[in-house]
């Protein structure tokens, strides 16, 4: 009789191996996905932005002065988060870019362990165990930011993830370790410090806690602190050691780049507003007949403070809003995978949740993935000169970046394009412009035009692209006594897609 009730049992019941296939199956899911994500870093060329920080980490390493002998838009924020893999790199003879990409994935991994590891401290809420919710995260802070992978944003929502976990369980009046509030409070200083819009998410999940919680001394809590005291050092060390930023690049970046804004159609009808608005309707079906869960709330606020963060900006470019898509997707996850919990789904349930996280999961692919096409213009720069010096007279970045880096060139002008002159164009298309705010704008031309010169003189240019495309580059530059002087040692090699590549011939 025991026997026969062994053979049953065994019969019924999978086999202590395949239960371990079975376990091992999204680990190896999870692996499939970081290998596609290293395979699209090979294929899916240097995001514009990171390849100039890039840049900028070089020079900063050769002794430049930033904001003086290299003129950045961005608070010191921004280049520091890649000096380390830009020097790392340097040491061990290999190219920045893969480094960088290589730390990001890392750091990618790292996040949604420590995430997983927080959740699991508290019986109250759903740990991100290893199955569909694990490896769709994973997919969405790995091969969803398509080109703007290792942009400030990509980082600052990584660094950000676990602070979410404990705003969670804040809330929920759950004790933390100490290693758990160490890692939130750095992640969040780390994030605010990139960009003051960011104040905004965090804003709204801590006073989510503490109302949640009914405690004001949340809005306290040390990781509050730490996130605090990273934010004031990173300013007073702003303005200690970089005063030109206050006194040079704030005036031009605050009337200039800060004075006018995109239409409101671009800035709230583009794809990035559609995918999260398909999220959060998708969070709000799922959930209808369950109780609160304090990570999946966590989740939407911090999706739409993120989302407020992206409006603010006013420029609806995808970057800008990949903090909103992902915590807007990853809240809809958690609740499409089960991994909120909550009742058995019908197959027909489940077939439209699948269909709805493959077409927002396709859609912000090929919102990720939008950059501005150039034209074959690398081939025809490569051949002309081993390690070319190059200089660009554009308002265009994508012109310049990564193709100076592709061709293993040197760029020549401390500015990553000749960004003052189009938003000073675009000031006064956009904007009611007096006659002294005029006069400002035309001592800001005169200035980047000086750069320019002296740049040129410098360190004179093995090739110039002028781009005759946009505003008309060509016709400036040759309406310039100074600037046409310095171009006549220069040959026209050919034209592509409207941008004249010009060689030395002395």
């Amino acid at each position: 009789m025991t026997s026969e009730f062994s053979a049953a049992s065994l019969r019924s019941q999978p086999s202590s191996a395949a239960r371990a296939g079975l376990a091992s199956m999204p680990l190896l899911l999870i692996g499939v996905v970081f290998a596609i994500a290293i395979v699209l870093r090979q294929v899916v060329p240097l995001n514009t932005d990171v390849s100039w920080l890039l840049v900028i980490g070089e020079r900063m390493l050769d002794g430049q002065r930033l904001y003086r002998d290299i003129i950045e838009i961005n608070p010191p924020m921004a280049p520091f988060a890649y000096l380390p893999g830009v020097a790392l790199a340097r040491a061990l003879g290999v190219d920045p870019r893969h480094l960088i990409d290589a730390q990001l994935l890392l750091l990618a991994a790292a996040s949604l362990f420590i995430v997983s590891r927080i959740l699991r401290l508290s019986p109250a809420t759903t740990p991100l165990k290893p199955g569909a919710f694990a490896v769709w995260a994973a997919a969405i802070v790995t091969i969803l930011p398509m080109n703007i992978f290792a942009q400030r944003e990509h980082i600052a929502l990584l660094t950000f993830l676990p602070a979410l976990a404990v705003y969670a369980l804040r809330s929920s009046r759950e004790p933390l370790p100490l290693w758990a509030i160490l890692i939130a409070g750095l992640g969040a200083g780390i994030t605010l410090a990139f960009k003051p819009f960011f104040t905004v998410p965090a804003a709204l999940c801590i006073l989510f806690a503490a109302i949640r919680s009914r405690s004001w001394r949340v809005l306290f809590a040390p990781e509050n602190i730490i996130a605090g005291v990273i934010v004031t050092m990173v300013s007073l060390g702003t303005y200690v050691f970089y005063p030109e930023y206050f006194t040079i690049t704030y005036p031009l970046v605050r009337d200039t780049y800060l004075s006018w804004s995109m239409p409101a159609a671009v800035i709230f009808l583009n794809d990035a507003t559609l995918i999260s608005t398909v999220a959060l309707v998708a969070v709000l079906l799922g959930r209808q007949k369950q109780k609160p869960d304090p990570v999946l709330l966590v989740a939407v606020l911090a999706s739409v403070g993120f989302a407020v963060s992206f409006f603010l900006q006013r420029r609806g470019w995808a970057y800008h809003s990949y903090p909103m898509v992902v915590l807007a997707l990853l809240a809809m996850g958690y609740v499409l995978t089960g991994a909120s919990g909550g009742e058995a789904r019908s197959r027909r349930a489940e077939a439209v949740s699948i269909f709805v996280m493959a077409a927002t999961f396709a859609f912000g692919m090929i919102w990720f993935n939008a950059n501005v096409y150039v034209g074959p213009i690398r081939e025809a720069i490569a051949g002309l000169k081993p390690n070319p010096r190059i200089l660009m007279l554009s308002g265009e970045a994508a012109l310049g970046h990564p193709l100076v880096r592709d061709v293993g060139g040197v760029w020549v002008s401390r500015q990553e394009n000749l960004w003052l002159r189009e938003f000073v164009r675009l000031t006064r298309e956009k904007t009611t412009v007096d006659a002294a705010t005029d006069a400002k704008l035309n001592d800001y031309l005169a200035l980047e035009r000086k750069w320019l010169i002296e740049d040129f003189r410098k360190l004179p240019p093995d090739i110039v692209l002028v781009d005759n495309l946009r505003n008309g580059w060509g016709d400036w530059a040759r309406a310039d006594a100074e600037l046409s002087e310095l171009l006549k040692p220069y040959s026209l090699v050919r034209s592509v897609e409207g941008v004249d590549i010009l060689r030395r011939t002395e």
